[in-house]
């Protein structure tokens, strides 16, 4: 019995079962053809079944699939390594690979934690948004903040001890550093666009000023950029706007391949842990942390964003919603919100949503709309007419309601 996710499974819908994959397009096992809007939650940049990408997983499996990288490592991982230190930002240059953007998180409030411990600060409160989404384990869910995600801690999250969260206000934001800025390790943030919690969107002014705060109080300023890594918001990265000291990366990082994230911390960081003293090392070790088979795909996937020009693919995309979404309006409808390749339709009641995944369906489309939210993240290679098609089903819902 499989145990889906974000599902009562009394009451499930029975899944769409997929029987193969070609760009933007799902094929099911009973002949349908679905446009895939949400880009298998949000990772899936270059589509299904990319040629490339096979090959390079195909010629890495030949030599093997996985070693752990205790005592042991490969070509594609250092590969990997190297391509990401010169990639990013700044000198976002010490990569530490993990199986998935939650555990990557993880890595990066350990280092955080572990890095004012190592140096004797007693600092114990982590800085969060309102709304956060960080993932479903333990400690990334500590800094989320959405109950719909995370009933585990409770309907009041009064475990959630230790964690503020401010909403993306400037004055929360200098009002909690004032607050409570001598006591904090690190603040913890989804740039730009903060996508489970409800694909809402904030200047990048509270960022340039969060990074002016954390200088000012020592504190450490990670980037979750699981979802917005990689073109998402229209940039590269948000690091390439303002720079974090810690960057987490991880869905398309592999093109939607194969689980694989990375924890990129900068020289200062690192070097909090760099001694001979084995106590400040950090002790963290995911089973198929750098797996080979993903750093194969992951540099494929990167090669394919530069020399293919994904930005401007990108900004195309931005364009198209923008223009086909210009004016479209509904008193059921609270916003229409469009960034980079994202477009999110928030509504008054969530059950003025219930019965879309069905609508869509029937018009060759994929989607998977969540509490208030209908949302498109479509892959970058997708082409006008599929994206049109995606943008008119949306608002056919709100036209035959």
């Amino acid at each position: 019995m499989i145990w889906y996710p974000y599902a009562q499974m009394k009451t499930l819908d029975a899944p769409i079962e997929i029987a193969s994959a070609k760009g933007v397009h799902l094929y099911t096992k009973d002949g349908h053809d679905l446009i895939d809007s949400v880009s298998s939650w949000w990772s899936v940049i270059h589509g299904y079944n990319h040629p490339e990408i096979n090959e390079a997983i195909k010629q890495q499996i030949d030599k093997f699939s996985h070693v752990m990288l205790g005592g042991l490592t490969h070509e594609p991982v250092q590969r990997l390594s190297d391509k990401l230190a010169s990639w990013l930002p700044g000198d976002l240059d010490y990569c530490f690979f993990s199986d998935s953007g939650s555990v990557a998180v993880e890595v990066a409030l350990k280092m955080a934690l572990q890095f004012n411990t190592n140096r004797g600060s007693k600092r114990d409160t982590i800085l969060a948004l309102e709304h956060a989404y960080h993932g479903d384990t333990f400690k990334a869910m500590e800094v989320g903040d959405d109950e719909d995600y995370h009933f585990a801690f409770g309907s009041s999250n009064e475990k959630k001890r230790g964690v503020v969260h401010i909403p993306t206000e400037m004055q929360a934001l200098e009002n909690a550093f004032e607050q409570y800025g001598e006591r904090l390790t690190c603040f913890i943030v989804e740039p730009l666009l903060q996508g489970a919690g409800g694909m809402r969107m904030y200047d990048v002014s509270f960022l340039e000023r969060a990074r002016e705060l954390c200088d000012e109080y020592d504190v450490l300023l990670i980037f979750d950029e699981v979802a917005t890594g990689l073109g998402r918001t229209g940039n590269r990265f948000v690091a390439d706007l303002v720079l974090p000291d810690i960057i987490v990366l991880g869905k398309a990082l592999t093109g939607g391949y194969i689980g694989h994230a990375a924890t990129v911390a900068n020289k200062r960081v690192w070097e909090g842990f760099y001694s001979d003293d084995p106590t400040h090392a950090l002790m963290h070790g995911p089973t198929f942390m750098g797996n080979a088979l993903a750093c194969s795909a992951a540099l494929k996937s990167i090669e394919l964003f530069e020399r293919e020009n994904y930005l401007d693919k990108i900004k195309n995309i931005e364009q198209i919603t923008r223009r086909e979404m210009q004016g479209f309006a509904d008193e059921r409808i609270k916003e229409v919100r469009i960034m980079g390749g994202c477009v999110c339709i928030e509504v008054y009641d969530a059950a003025v949503l219930e019965g879309f995944k069905r609508f869509a369906f029937e018009r060759g489309v994929f989607s998977r709309t969540f509490l208030k939210y209908m949302y498109a993240m479509v892959p970058y290679v997708i082409n006008e007419q599929e994206l049109v098609h995606i943008l008119d089903t949306m608002k056919a819902w709100f036209k035959a309601g």
